[in-house]
């Protein structure tokens, strides 16, 4: 399947349906996605792999890995209604997929890839939260890709070189905020966003 073709069909996944602020489910659009999952792919990091998608959403990345060939694919949330959505586009397309839905502190399960959008750890009530991401799957694979606010990455230089991790790989989005929770003041917001590839 091509890239364009994968976008295609990545677009077709929705977002949450009721999307919560403090866990701050912002949908990686199906242009960034399957633009990561061709560059997981082109590394070798998806085919014949345990690829898992930590904070799924309502899936994109576990089914696009699921489609570009992976051995494995794992995926947990701590939403029951975006797994709920995941599930069924899953098994649309006929796609075995082991979904979890609990916090990722709970979650132990050792894979060679990760892929993941996680929360960007900007509210109050979510702060570091990317953090605890990125350590959680650095803990559990060889191999991360995970998406940062830009203006993130020098702490996150830090943060992962104190780990014995090796960023291999940095590129920069413009990632699209809707107009979707009481606190944000315009229609669409541009953010810049960074995909690290994270090898340990």
């Amino acid at each position: 399947m091509k890239q364009k073709q994968l976008e295609l069909l990545l677009q077709n996944i929705p977002p949450p349906d009721h999307p919560k602020p403090e866990w701050e489910q912002y949908h990686t659009p199906a242009t960034i996605a399957a633009d990561i999952l061709y560059t997981a792919y082109a590394y070798g990091d998806i085919a014949e792999k345990h690829v898992i998608d930590l904070g799924c959403g309502t899936g994109t990345f576990a089914i696009g890995a699921a489609i570009l060939g992976a051995k494995q694919v794992t995926a947990i949330d701590i939403d029951k209604d975006s797994i709920k959505i995941a599930k069924q586009h899953a098994q649309q397309h006929q796609l075995s997929i082991d979904f979890h839905t609990h916090p990722i502190e709970k979650f132990d399960i050792i894979g060679d890839t990760v892929l993941m959008n996680p929360p960007f750890g900007a509210q109050k009530s979510n702060l570091q939260a990317d953090r605890r991401f990125l350590e959680k799957a650095m803990d559990n694979a060889e191999v991360v890709y995970s998406l940062h606010l830009e203006k993130t990455l020098p702490f996150l230089q830090k943060m992962i070189t104190a780990k014995q991790g090796n960023i291999t790989h940095n590129k920069t989005y413009e990632f699209p905020i809707p107009h979707q929770f009481h606190f944000h003041q315009k229609i669409k917001t541009q953010v810049k966003v960074v995909l690290l590839r994270i090898t340990s």
